[in-house]
């Protein structure tokens, strides 16, 4: 039987729809590792996905999942410069060091003024940049010397856990919809990920990775 052609307002629900559940799904594989589907019928969205932008070219916008792929990653970078300087933080390697951080930190505080600490485990990755516009990935860059940094929009774009659209519509209404958001941390690669990329290595006879 053969398939229904879809009109132009047809096809752009369709698509809306397969990019909400495609990136629903990334969320759940790449971020929470807890897929509700198989591969097989993620690659079955994808492929009609893929399809149906082909069909409508019109229709393609940077953020479809689609465009994650759409270039190769670049190795050589522009040049940006940080709106607010991205600082890095002060190592305080021992006790002592640690002491006069606290004795330095106390100095600036009223003598009376209670101090609480809050400690987590630091992931040391690439420190990242990375600026969304009206909800939609805009740039990533790196910290470069805290000034300025490199261009990685089109590296950034193939982690399939960083989002190219933030859900901007899921904010209760009392909060205004912000026009640019910059969101700062590290890029890192968990070491099952790691693992994998060397069985991969090693299945097509190429170099595995030491660390």
């Amino acid at each position: 039987m053969p398939e229904k052609k879809l009109s132009f307002e047809e096809a752009k629900k369709r698509i809306e729809k397969l990019r909400r559940e495609i990136e629903h799904h990334d969320y759940l594989y790449y971020v929470l590792d807890r897929p509700e589907i198989s591969d097989e019928a993620y690659d079955s969205l994808k492929r009609e996905l893929i399809s149906l932008e082909k069909q409508f070219p019109s229709l393609v916008t940077p953020d479809s999942p689609t465009q994650r792929v759409g270039g190769p990653p670049l190795e050589k970078f522009q040049k940006v410069k940080h709106k607010v300087p991205m600082l890095t933080l002060q190592d305080a390697m021992d006790e002592e060091e640690f002491r006069a951080w606290e004795k330095r930190i106390k100095k600036l505080l009223p003598p009376e003024k209670k101090v609480d600490y809050f400690g987590e485990l630091k992931m040391d990755g690439l420190a990242t940049s990375l600026i969304y516009r009206d909800g939609r990935l805009f740039r990533g860059a790196t910290r470069g010397d805290g000034y300025t940094g490199e261009d990685i929009t089109q590296n950034v774009k193939t982690i399939r856990s960083i989002p190219l659209k933030l859900r901007l519509e899921a904010l209760p209404k009392k909060y205004k919809k912000p026009k640019e958001i910059e969101v700062r941390g590290e890029i890192y690669m968990e070491k099952k990920e790691f693992e994998r990329l060397n069985q991969e290595q090693k299945r097509k006879n190429e170099l595995v990775f030491a660390n």
